[in-house]
């Protein structure tokens, strides 16, 4: 069985509208067979990362920081997909998202090797075909909103030695309410269901989750309405 760790980022934990596509995600990765475990960083003290190194020296591993990364961390270690879902805020991840990815320096040694085509950390416990995938939303109109984003998320892989597996992006999500629209739901469900049995996310589910909801017009006189 597939071991698949979320990590939800949003402040608004799963009354958000990252969760209004993670949820359908990951209920289609259950359906596949894959074990979630979902957390909220909401409900964890994660500290921001002291870079005193201590994870690489007397450590060996363990951080010196006593907090919920302690009981993060050998989880993360063990699963073959990391989800990390987030809302985006001025063009990148939330802060407690990247305080987060912050502080998984532990799993990586001390070394330096080349690791998908780029020099990195080698992982302290290696998983086979280990990846990472994207959920992610915004307010603004436009599937460029998240270029900085999903080029950050790539070489955060690089840098872990997981591959990208891909993504599924929202924008202006929050015109339609707290329900999203059937397709979206199911695009985001059938997503799920792929990574499980074939590792990746298919252009087909990207481009239906991140579809347009209205027009443009739409949206600004939406937006600009008191």
């Amino acid at each position: 069985m597939t071991r698949v760790i979320a990590v939800n980022s949003s402040p608004h934990r799963d009354n958000g509208y990252t969760h209004l596509i993670l949820k359908p995600f990951l209920e289609g990765i259950r359906l596949a067979g894959g074990d979630v475990e979902l957390f909220y960083t909401r409900d964890l003290t994660i500290n921001p990362c002291l870079a005193d190194i201590y994870c690489w020296g007397d450590g060996d591993g363990t951080c010196s920081q006593d907090d919920d990364m302690r009981m993060l961390l050998p989880k993360l270690a063990d699963a073959t997909i990391w989800i990390l879902a987030t809302p985006l805020y001025f063009s990148g991840v939330s802060g407690q998202m990247k305080n987060f990815m912050d502080r998984l320096l532990p799993l990586g040694l001390p070394k330096v090797v080349v690791q998908y085509g780029h020099t990195g950390h080698p992982v302290r416990k290696p998983i086979l075909n280990s990846k990472v995938v994207l959920v992610t939303n915004c307010g603004l109109y436009e599937r460029d909103n998240f270029d900085a984003i999903l080029s950050h998320i790539r070489a955060f892989c690089k840098n872990v030695g997981r591959e990208f597996a891909g993504a599924l992006i929202r924008p202006h999500g929050w015109v339609v309410g707290k329900e999203m629209p059937e397709d979206i739901v199911t695009a985001a469900k059938n997503a799920g269901r792929q990574l499980i049995k074939e590792g990746t996310i298919s252009p087909e589910y990207f481009y239906t989750v991140s579809r347009d909801l209205i027009s443009t017009d739409a949206f600004l006189k939406k937006s600009n309405t008191c």
